[in-house]
């Protein structure tokens, strides 16, 4: 068996294993409050957002929990947008995990280019690893920043987010997480690198925010 066919292996077992384990685990679910994600702010320092319809389709294969997609342009400096989703599952013992982002743009038309791990290093808190994603769809070019959180515990791995799913449900009694994607458009001949640094301090500004909407 192959290095890359014995991943895939043990990919589909942890993850077939996790949603056996949540249904099969049927004590009464701690399952915490918090503001709804509408009342994100809207300013954010120089940015300023205005939120975005998600498709009735893309909804559904979420599931139940709270989302937010919000476009935040730069009101003091000439920059390209900054697109923000929050995508909070209250529970996931019903089956109803969170997606990676990689799974679902290709669906989209999107086609990756690029998969990086990059450390996030952001006031008050301690560094933690998230995706870097370089994705394409004709001439346009974007780059996306995401990660798995949960009670105030960042990871860019879909499997340890799923390793920790199963701890805190034990630990815990909760199975409550978030994804936190930001995605902007590289412009003509702008690099990866280049449109990082637009996005690392804007996330910034969001992290100290989530601990009052993704409760820890």
């Amino acid at each position: 068996m192959t290095r890359t066919n014995l991943r895939f292996v043990l990919a589909a077992v942890l993850l077939g294993s996790t949603a056996l384990f949540l249904q099969a685990h049927t004590q009464s679910e701690v399952i915490p409050s918090g503001p709804a994600l509408h009342s994100f702010p809207q300013s954010l320092g120089t940015w300023n957002g205005t939120d975005l319809p998600m498709d009735k389709d893309i909804l559904e294969v979420l599931g139940p929990g709270d989302f937010l997609l919000r476009l935040y342009h730069d009101q003091e400096n000439r920059q390209p947008p900054i697109d923000l989703l929050i995508a909070y599952f209250p529970s996931q013992r019903g089956g109803d995990t969170i997606h990676s982002p990689q799974h679902c743009l290709p669906g989209a038309g999107w086609t990756p280019v690029e998969n990086r791990r990059i450390w996030l290093t952001t006031t008050g808190h301690a560094p933690f690893r998230v995706n870097r994603y370089l994705i394409q769809n004709g001439d346009d070019r974007r780059v996306v920043l995401y990660w798995y959180w949960a009670h105030d515990r960042g990871v860019a791995s879909e499997y340890w987010a799923k390793f920790f799913l199963v701890a805190d449900s034990i630990r815990m009694n909760r199975t409550d997480g978030a994804l936190v994607r930001m995605t902007t458009p590289m412009d003509v001949g702008e690099t990866a690198d280049s449109a990082v640094q637009r996005l690392l301090p804007f996330a910034n500004s969001v992290m100290p925010l989530l601990e009052s909407y993704i409760p820890r």
